[in-house]
């Protein structure tokens, strides 16, 4: 993690977070990360984050504030995290999660969530690693014929 920081996300962080997530995926991504983080640096609580090394982004954490969702009156949503393939193993994940969990808890949001598949099991480690645990949602899905 030398030479390593973590700031707030900003609209031209789009092309490198999109890379970074098709470095991770082996393929090209065809999600809009431009008008996803847009919308993220145009909300009034935002608190997601990237890492830089030597001003390059190198890692990025996603988290949506939502407010009387489900009936949880206010929570953080982790939506999107990856770090640069190469620099994987070096605890950037982690302090992108704990810079962003503090910002969270400034905002006095002590809920939060995110979805894992359940064959991504380097995925579900890293965040049982965090302190995640199982929540009282359940994930469903109806597929719509096209």
């Amino acid at each position: 993690m030398e030479n390593c920081i973590i700031r707030r996300l900003r609209p031209e962080d789009a092309d490198d977070i999109d890379r970074i997530s098709a470095a991770i995926t082996n393929i090209p991504t065809e999600f809009d990360f431009k008008r996803l983080i847009a919308d993220q640096t145009g909300r009034t609580e935002d608190a997601s984050f990237v890492a830089e090394r030597q001003g390059q982004v190198v890692g990025y954490l996603i988290i949506s504030i939502l407010s009387g969702f489900f009936g949880i009156n206010r929570s953080a949503w982790i939506s999107h995290l990856g770090v640069q393939p190469r620099f994987m193993g070096q605890r950037i994940g982690e302090k992108l999660a704990e810079e962003g969990f503090k910002y969270c808890k400034f905002l006095g949001i002590n809920d939060i969530y995110t979805t894992v598949r359940w064959d991504s099991f380097d995925l579900l480690s890293f965040f049982k690693t965090l302190g995640f645990d199982r929540s009282n949602f359940i994930n469903l899905r109806k597929k719509l014929d096209s």
